[in-house]
């Protein structure tokens, strides 16, 4: 467990998932490998929960900080097919936060909380002197709904085809272009085309769009491990094989020459934004006129057969294991503070 991001499944197998403190029955999905949310059962209704740490990078602006920063919270809610609704937040700020500050973040998450429907129901503010950027808190999303609506990431089933929303790579370019331009030696166009994917990197409304037109049978945002992961943990989860046309799978510009530029696979790193989905045959052609109704990219990328595992192009694809961007920023911050 020394590689940085989200700790490892045989981890997670060994020390986690045997010991989830008391047995309810009222828990109908808790902590499991590639499902981002849990759902407790209350009377006839499902609430639908997940926790998240907070990210605030100031040198994307405040505001834009804040929105990414939300919209990564919300998502593990929104793509159970469940739209959110309640939120507990908890800032630990760091000392150098001023009040200033930290009013822009707080009422940027108050008007995109107010656009999607989402209320503030408790939370802590606080600052500490341990505390630094960019992880400078954590929060909780809670959404209510019927249980037989829920959309899971291992609900695929043969026969399926399967989407993908803006395509792989753009937040860990989006990010690495923004942050760190200055130590990237391409194009100017190039990296203006890299910086232009942090747009792209926001996908509660396209889960609910999507789950909306269905039927989605399954649905999962592209986070750490990339499109190679969240694929994987699908198939995996639902007991089939999926098959991939390596071709149809929408690449923006700017993804490949920044991913190329550090010798990480596209693929393999965080895509916030891009979200993967199972769709019934009946469903596909209204999801994806809903989608681009948002001009949302959508491309169809393969189907659901049975069988077990990832097949790209009749080549069989692994879980990447870890997001290799994760080595990258860290490499890119050491470099930069030393100076």
């Amino acid at each position: 467990m020394t590689d940085l991001g989200k700790i490892d499944r045989a981890f997670f197998d060994r020390h986690v998932a045997p010991n989830l403190g008391a047995d309810r029955d009222d828990v109908l999905v808790g902590p499991q490998h590639g499902i981002d949310f849990g759902v407790l059962e209350v009377d006839e209704s499902a609430v639908v929960m997940a926790t998240d740490p907070l990210s605030i990078l100031p040198a994307l602006g405040l505001e834009q900080a804040a929105r990414f920063g939300l919209d990564l919270i919300l998502a593990d809610v929104a793509v159970s097919a469940v739209p959110p609704s309640h939120l507990s937040i908890c800032f630990t700020l760091p000392p150098e936060m001023d009040d200033e500050s930290f009013a822009t973040v707080w009422e940027t998450i108050h008007e995109e909380c107010r656009d999607l429907g989402v209320a503030v129901t408790t939370g802590h503010t606080a600052r500490y002197s341990e505390c630094s950027y960019p992880w400078i808190g954590a929060a909780t999303v809670l959404g209510v709904g019927d249980r037989e609506t829920i959309v899971r990431p291992d609900g695929a089933r043969p026969g399926d085809r399967l989407l993908l929303t803006t395509g792989p790579g753009a937040e860990a370019v989006g990010l690495l272009a923004t942050l760190f331009g200055d130590e990237i030696d391409l194009s100017e166009t190039v990296l203006e085309s890299a910086r232009d994917r942090f747009d792209d990197v926001y996908c509660v409304r396209d889960a609910l769009t999507a789950a909306a037109a269905g039927p989605v049978t399954a649905m999962h945002d592209v986070t750490e491990g990339g499109l190679t992961g969240a694929l994987n943990e699908m198939a995996d989860g639902a007991g089939v094989r999926f098959e991939i046309d390596r071709d149809s799978v929408p690449m923006q510009p700017g993804i490949e020459e920044v991913c190329s530029h550090f010798g990480i696979d596209p693929w393999h790193v965080s895509s916030c934004g891009s979200l993967a989905l199972a769709v019934d045959p009946s469903g596909v052609d209204r999801v994806r006129r809903a989608l681009e109704d948002r001009d949302t990219v959508v491309a169809e990328i393969g189907r659901v057969e049975a069988g077990e595992g990832v097949v790209v192009d009749g080549e069989t694809i692994a879980h990447p294991g870890t997001d290799p961007a994760w080595a990258v920023y860290a490499d890119l911050a050491n470099r930069t503070a030393s100076r």
